[in-house]
């Protein structure tokens, strides 16, 4: 797995997906089988999955053996079968978590294809090649096994039954993911877009799964799911409450994250595809419909929310200075949801310019509600509520169609939009070809020998590499 060619893909958003062609690399496929004292399972078990795929996989295929600091015979295991076996290659971490074997192996590795699978394979294995065709095909970013499916046949007692499903919901409530089974250790990404997400997961043990889908899906990459047969290890030796509690602290890390708009997630955004209809057209500004739709959404909230509060300040003072109070706070909360939801800026970056620009937009628009307001009662004298309720209205449309000219043409140009992707970011060390290590001090797999980590601490609490 070692390799001297430098990484090629920008930081930019990622090229459209393309259907891998047959002999593009001789390796397609990557899957790893993290383990940590597995001696008893892990020769049959490789054993039997290597068989599957020489029989039923049309690829070429690599099966590597991340041992997490194993403490019985697994790392002998490991390099026997990696010398008896041609496709089976052996990785020692001193170190022990998950997360952190498939940060390392994932990174390492050239093919434009990664997996994983638990060592018990408690995942039919028929259900490996639907898995990765979407991926070798082009058509999505990820693909996960669900025992959650309807069509799935899962075997398991209730109390893992009501763990799983309890805590998808607080996924599904919390950080509105779509997907439905986020714990099952049956998975796959494509290489390209591993390249780029890795380095955006923070977690080194179980929550690693749950914090790239996530990630990926709130970028927009396509999420695949495939119903699984699973039949649930009885001497699986998981610590559910270390597990449980670990992963609500990192339901709390990337929800804030998220709400705070601290991921670059726009690296990981998808053009479309090849269709007519996606391309460029000329004299048709770029997003126009969705932005025109976003824009509009935006601004009946940030309506109703100037008039409630234009009802309430006009208890207290005249219209002219409720009117300029219910617009001030208006307006700045509809800029903030202008920048992130209809033009797609996140981050701080260039924050406070965007709101000062806002601003003078809101002057535009005060002089237009307010010129009104004055007009109406140089007519009317001492007008009705509901009258000057209907003159505002009509006033802030005309400063509303004024608005998005102005947000698209002067604050959130197309220069602004793109740009923030350009920013220039910090360098992270690489280890193959279009793959960017997460961390510095990964170990390097050399073909037929595990590698050892020897500079890594060993004082991480134990945890068993089964999955829950």
């Amino acid at each position: 797995m070692t390799t001297t060619q430098p990484a090629q893909t920008p930081l930019g958003s990622l090229p459209p997906r393309e259907h891998l062609r047959p002999g593009q690399t001789t390796t397609v496929l990557d899957v790893v089988i993290p383990v940590y004292n597995e001696e008893s399972d892990l020769e049959p078990c490789v054993r039997r999955l290597h068989d599957h795929l020489s029989r039923t996989f049309p690829y070429g295929f690599r099966i590597t053996i991340a041992d997490n600091a194993s403490t019985d015979r697994t790392p002998e295991i490991s390099a026997a079968l990696d010398e008896k076996i041609d496709e089976v290659t052996a990785v020692r971490l001193e170190e022990k978590g998950r997360g952190r074997a498939l940060r390392t192996v994932w990174s390492l590795s050239d093919a434009p294809v990664l997996a994983y699978m638990d060592v018990d394979l408690s995942t039919d294995l028929n259900a490996l090649l639907p898995l990765v065709a979407p991926l070798i095909s082009g058509h999505s970013d990820l693909a996960i096994g669900s025992r959650l499916a309807r069509s799935s046949r899962v075997v398991r007692g209730p109390k893992r039954e009501f763990i799983s499903r309890s805590y998808n919901l607080i996924l599904r409530g919390s950080l509105a993911a779509r997907f439905s089974d986020a714990q099952c250790g049956f998975k796959a990404v494509r290489g390209d877009v591993a390249e780029r997400l890795l380095p955006m997961v923070e977690d080194s043990g179980w929550f690693f799964d749950t914090e790239v889908l996530v990630l990926a899906e709130r970028a927009g990459l396509r999420i695949h799911e495939v119903p699984v047969d699973w039949v649930d290890d009885p001497h699986s030796t998981v610590h559910i409450l270390r597990t449980a509690t670990e992963d609500l602290k990192g339901v709390w890390r990337v929800g804030r994250a998220l709400a705070t708009g601290a991921l670059p997630l726009d690296r990981l955004a998808r053009p479309f595809g090849d269709d007519p209809r996606d391309r460029d057209l000329s004299g048709v500004p770029r997003g126009l419909a969705r932005q025109v739709m976003g824009f509009c959404v935006v601004g009946a909230l940030s309506t109703l929310l100037y008039l409630g509060l234009y009802s309430l300040f006009r208890l207290g003072v005249g219209p002219q200075a409720a009117n300029a109070a219910a617009l001030l706070l208006s307006a700045i909360g509809n800029t903030a949801a202008n920048r992130r939801l209809t033009f797609g800026v996140r981050g701080r970056d260039r924050a406070v310019r965007h709101q000062a620009q806002g601003l003078v937009v809101f002057g535009i628009g005060l002089a237009l509600t307010s010129g009104s307001l004055a007009a109406l009662d140089a007519a009317a004298g001492d007008p009705a509520h509901g009258t000057e309720m209907a003159v505002l209205v009509a006033a802030n449309l005309a400063a509303t169609l004024l608005r998005f000219l102005l947000f698209r043409a002067w604050v959130f140009t197309d220069r602004e939009r793109d740009g923030r992707s350009a920013a220039p970011q910090p360098d992270r060390p690489t280890a193959v070809p279009g793959r960017p290590t997460a961390v510095s001090d990964r170990p390097t797999a050399v073909p037929g020998r595990p590698t050892a980590v020897s500079d890594r601490p060993t004082a991480v609490p134990n945890r068993p590499g089964r999955s829950a």
